[in-house]
């Protein structure tokens, strides 16, 4: 009756995590489907296992060997790695029953919590990351950070240059920056005929923007 329970609590903490915290923020419906998968996947075979003669850490060695072989055929975020690892945590948890229902519930309310507090959207909201083509080669870091602070009208608080392609003159950089705050409304600091990149970075990407540098 206990491992009914678990279970029953890990349902539950799993679809607090994907349906309330993870799918509202981020929007990728093809990976509620793993979270959810790996998370019951874990369960059922934690639970087989420690209620029979089989080796729980050949199991779970097997489960984390499918773990980097499934992290590995998909591109995924650094937060999005952190949600699959919950789910894995949520499975085991229900699964191997080594604690009471109250601890076992109190700690997977806590991996809950804790990935929604770590992954909220209001937290370090001005700090951005983008990976920019830059029209122009530059070695200079100073002049480079100044370029990307015209760019993107921001802060910029690391470069870290990828590629300086000398032949066809571009530079490509990951960008670390943020957002300044302002009550009037902004002049375009982008030379003319460049495209700006003001509003197009304050949201997730998935590839690089080219930016004119101008002359």
């Amino acid at each position: 009756m206990n491992s009914l329970y678990l279970a029953l609590a890990d349902l539950i903490a799993i679809s607090l995590l994907c349906f309330a915290v993870y799918y509202p923020r981020h929007r990728r419906r093809e990976l509620l489907v793993a979270f959810l998968g790996v998370n019951v996947g874990v369960l059922a075979v934690t639970t087989a296992l420690v209620s029979s003669d089989a080796t729980l850490g050949l199991g779970l060695g097997l489960f984390g060997v499918l773990s980097i072989i499934r992290l590995r055929s998909i591109e995924l975020g650094q937060h999005e790695v952190a949600y699959y690892f919950a789910s894995l945590t949520l499975g085991l948890l229900g699964g191997l029953g080594a604690l009471e229902l109250a601890p076992t519930a109190l700690l997977m309310a806590l991996v809950v919590a804790v990935i929604a507090g770590a992954d909220s959207p209001r937290l370090y909201s001005r700090d951005q990351q983008q990976l920019l083509v830059l029209d122009g080669a530059y070695t200079d870091e100073t002049l480079l950070t100044a370029v990307v602070e015209e760019q993107l009208g921001g802060e910029v608080t690391k470069v870290v240059v990828q590629k300086i392609d000398l032949v066809n003159d571009t530079t490509v950089v990951d960008v670390r920056w943020r957002r300044i705050v302002i009550s009037s409304p902004r002049k375009n600091l982008s030379p003319a005929g460049t495209a700006s990149t003001t509003g197009s970075t304050t949201g997730p990407t998935t590839g690089p923007i080219t930016v004119g540098a101008g002359a």
